[in-house]
């Protein structure tokens, strides 16, 4: 998909965002391997939330019926659903299940490999799910998810007593789970995946299992064991966790900060203001809004409410007038390591350079983000490069251009907003990419006020 962007209108108003990804995909796992009913409404329709349904209901027999009709009903909806907020959320492409399980001890052996789509979160964290179940299975995914590290995930899990075998490091990963045995792992490279597979395992497990972080990330799954009652000990940057069999949950997926930020990123860039209604605002996640205040963005958040332990509430945005560039510490990049393109879209048009340290996690995500990153400020005709593997950007404004998405969803969605406020016109290829995280934000921009063609 193409679309032209015409520059020069202000983007603003009050919209909604898809429910977070992340949250959705650890809740549905343990909704699946839950012992009883659980009911989740605000489910994303996002490509990626249905990929773990379409992998859990053809290891969860119990919750096949309901899993698989809504990846159906989701497929349908996320085709003509936007975000924009109309006061009451209706509209909103978000959705329920209600999904029956009878425990970890019910998973069963898949017929068929498990097709993880695009989505990393998906086969890593279910390795951890699949680590303790007495049974053979496959996890592949597309191109680019065959082409990620797997070895960060798989190596704990051999070391809890598990057999994984990956290709070269790569999927397609194949596990036989089995009695797992607790262990003491520091991840290499800080991974909320890698954590999350690791804790999902050690709720399977003989003894304790911990986690040493050498940097906080996302804490999704933690947060939520400890909600559903199971031994967890959190201590700092080490979590421990035992044993542990969870009843069925209520719970609504608060909308994803993620993609509030694309939403963000337009309206400051085009002096508008904005209000994201009933986004989840976990600490762990919002760290790119400080980013933003760094560069002269007034945020606020509003607390309303709170969800299987993560709190909610509204994303505040006042006018902006300039933007300053900044520096992304090493230290901080793990936590905002998804929002660096719209950070880039942001720093693209700031008086200044923007500098993001020791980057190089960004070349193994959906696409190169590093370099695609570089390259996609260079054709919108602003100036930006790599000096190792910190990303320099310029600052100084864009002139116009074409670039591709290299079907990467946020590299997209970056595009598009760096390009609500250049000189001249710009085009984006490949702009369906945006499904995977948020379908309808073509939609949703154009209802606040954006000048979109195609």
């Amino acid at each position: 998909m193409r679309i032209k962007v015409h520059p020069g209108r202000g983007v603003g108003g009050e919209a909604a965002v898809p429910g977070d990804k992340s949250i959705a995909h650890r809740w549905l796992m343990l909704a699946a391997t839950a012992r009883g009913r659980s009911t989740l409404s605000d489910l994303p329709v996002a490509l990626d939330v249905r990929s773990t349904a379409c992998c859990l209901a053809h290891v969860s027999p119990y919750a096949r019926p309901a899993l698989e009709a809504w990846a159906s009903r989701a497929s349908e909806r996320a085709e003509t659903d936007g975000f924009t907020w109309d006061g009451s959320g209706a509209g909103s492409a978000r959705s329920e299940v209600v999904v029956e399980a009878e425990g970890r001890p019910a998973l069963r052996e898949p017929s068929s490999p498990l097709d993880c789509g695009n989505s990393g979160t998906t086969m890593r964290l279910l390795l951890g799910v699949l680590a303790g179940a007495p049974f053979r299975a496959v996890l592949t995914g597309d191109d680019s998810l065959r082409s990620r590290p797997m070895e960060r995930v798989a190596a704990p899990l051999r070391e809890m007593g598990a057999g994984v075998c990956t290709a070269d490091g790569h999927a397609p990963v194949e596990i036989a789970g089995g009695s797992l045995h607790g262990i003491r792992h520091a991840p290499s490279v800080p991974s909320a995946q890698v954590k999350g597979a690791v804790l999902l395992a050690g709720i399977a497990a003989s003894g304790e299992t911990t986690v040493v972080e050498s940097a906080s990330t996302r804490d999704h799954t933690e947060r939520a064991l400890v909600h559903l009652g199971a031994p967890v000990r959190i201590e700092r940057e080490r979590i421990t966790v035992s044993a542990f069999q969870h009843e069925g949950f209520e719970a609504s997926v608060p909308g994803d900060v993620s993609s509030a930020a694309f939403l963000v990123g337009a309206a400051a860039l085009t002096g508008a203001g904005l209000v994201v209604r009933g986004v989840g605002l976990n600490p762990s996640r919002t760290h790119y809004l400080d980013v933003m205040r760094r560069m002269g963005i007034g945020i606020e958040l509003r607390l309303t409410t709170e969800e299987l332990g993560e709190p909610v509430g509204d994303l505040v945005v006042g006018p902006c007038t300039g933007l300053t560039g900044t520096t992304v510490e090493e230290r901080e990049l793990p936590l905002v390591i998804d929002e660096v393109p719209v950070l880039a879209a942001l720093a693209a048009h700031a008086i200044g350079e923007t500098r993001f340290a020791r980057a190089g996690e960004l070349r193994v995500k959906e696409s190169d983000r590093l370099s695609g990153i570089a390259e996609a400020v260079r054709s919108l005709g602003g100036q930006a490069g790599l000096d190792g593997d910190d990303l320099i950007v310029a600052g100084g404004g864009l002139a116009g251009g074409s670039v591709d998405s290299r079907g990467d969803h946020r590299m997209a969605m970056a595009a598009a907003v760096a390009a609500l406020a250049a000189s001249g016109d710009c085009v984006i290829e490949g702009m369906e990419a945006a499904d995977v995280s948020f379908p309808g934000f073509i939609g949703t921009l154009r209802a606040l006020g954006a000048g979109l063609e195609g």
